[in-house]
């Protein structure tokens, strides 16, 4: 699933009618493995809502031996920044609180925001590579500036984000928030190559930039992934914020 953006009920209906939860909204999905490609919070009513269900459905789902995870998205950083170092510079002009509000950031979420929450975003790793895919937020090759590997990948970015370090914390958020690196104006198949090359992965899946957005089609007509990129890259994030339908995408 691509970026929630505190969409709940959203959220909620595209699990059940998917089959990974049931009427009441408890994991029905059995072995299945589900992700969650970052961005849960902000712009959307319940970002602290839709934490809670990935964290609920995490448990129950590893209870009947089916997989709930998650992948850290530039919006979950900005919430989680404006809690423990908000005067983090992103650019000379703003800091993270600054930037988090200005693109959707909603004092509810922050709020709520608790160490156990914060605590579990610190833990969500950058990149996953699940049956050969790669998971990953952004459409960038800019995780490649925090290691040669997923592991040390998502190694550095623990420590950046368990560290709290306000000098730097908001210049390493702005790296996720570039995109469009796979895009055929950008040399895209070439550098889907080299990123599923570096980390494994016969094709990438992402979210971050909007399907409509991105290829410029009405949100109203968005029903599933864009595949692109020489068949390298998916595209996942439906724009559920600009009015698309939330989808429970699968992959095979």
């Amino acid at each position: 699933m691509g970026d929630l953006h505190g969409f709940l009920t959203q959220a909620t209906t595209a699990l059940r009618s998917a089959g990974l939860t049931d009427d009441e909204g408890h994991w029905a999905g059995g072995t299945d493995k589900l992700w969650f490609l970052g961005d849960l919070t902000d712009r959307g009513p319940d970002g602290i809502g839709v934490i809670d269900l990935v964290r609920r459905l995490q448990t129950e789902a590893e209870e009947a031996g089916g997989q709930v995870g998650c992948v850290l998205g530039n919006h979950d950083m900005l919430l989680y920044g404006s809690k423990y170092v908000p005067e983090s510079p992103v650019t000379e002009l703003r800091s993270i609180i600054q930037v988090w509000a200005l693109n959707g950031g909603q004092e509810n979420d922050l709020s709520a925001l608790d160490d156990d929450r914060a605590t579990w975003l610190a833990g969500l790793p950058a990149l996953a590579l699940v049956e050969d895919h790669l998971l990953l937020h952004a459409d960038t090759l800019a995780y490649l500036e925090f290691g040669g590997t997923i592991d040390e990948i998502n190694a550095t970015m623990g420590d950046i984000m368990r560290e709290h370090d306000e000098s730097t914390f908001g210049t390493h958020a702005r790296l996720l928030f570039n995109r469009f690196d796979f895009l055929d104006r950008n040399g895209g198949a070439e550098n889907a190559r080299k990123l599923l090359g570096q980390l494994g992965g016969t094709r990438l899946v992402h979210g971050h930039s909007t399907i409509p957005e991105t290829f410029r089609v009405n949100p109203s007509t968005v029903d599933g992934p864009i595949i692109y990129a020489d068949g390298l890259a998916m595209a996942a994030d439906t724009g559920i914020a600009l009015g698309a339908p939330c989808v429970a995408i699968k992959v095979t």
